[in-house]
């Protein structure tokens, strides 16, 4: 995966915060980190190639591509701000869903998704 300089501190950071609540067992910590991070991941991601034309390819799979690396896709660079930005965003969807599941009646998710939105707005503070 190719990665920027910038996005490494923002990453490193939610990957560390991921760990510190795989140890201590914190279930929303990781689902909330997890979830970021895939977020991130999806973020930079490029759309596929066109596939290869008929005929072509290795010669034990039609369309199958030749050489080291030729199955990696690569990555698009996301700069500090587009990482910050995607947790925020992430932050952003889990307090609507919090004041959403508040007006129905179900305090108790509402409270889980307010308590992802703190722990990956404290990763965003180290």
């Amino acid at each position: 995966m190719v990665t920027g300089v910038a996005d490494i501190q923002s990453r490193q950071r939610l990957h560390l915060a991921l760990r510190q609540a795989l140890k201590a067992q914190d279930t929303i910590a990781t689902s909330a980190l997890r979830s970021a991070l895939a977020a991130i991941d999806n973020a930079s991601a490029v759309p596929p190639a066109p596939p290869p034309a008929a005929g072509t390819g290795g010669p034990h799979v039609a369309g199958a591509l030749p050489g080291l690396g030729a199955g990696e896709a690569e990555r698009r660079r996301l700069t500090e701000a587009d990482v910050v930005e995607i947790v925020r965003a992430e932050v952003a969807e889990r307090q609507a869903a919090a004041r959403d599941y508040e007006r129905a009646g179900h305090a108790e998710q509402a409270s889980r998704l307010r308590r992802e939105a703190a722990v990956l707005t404290s990763a965003l503070r180290w």
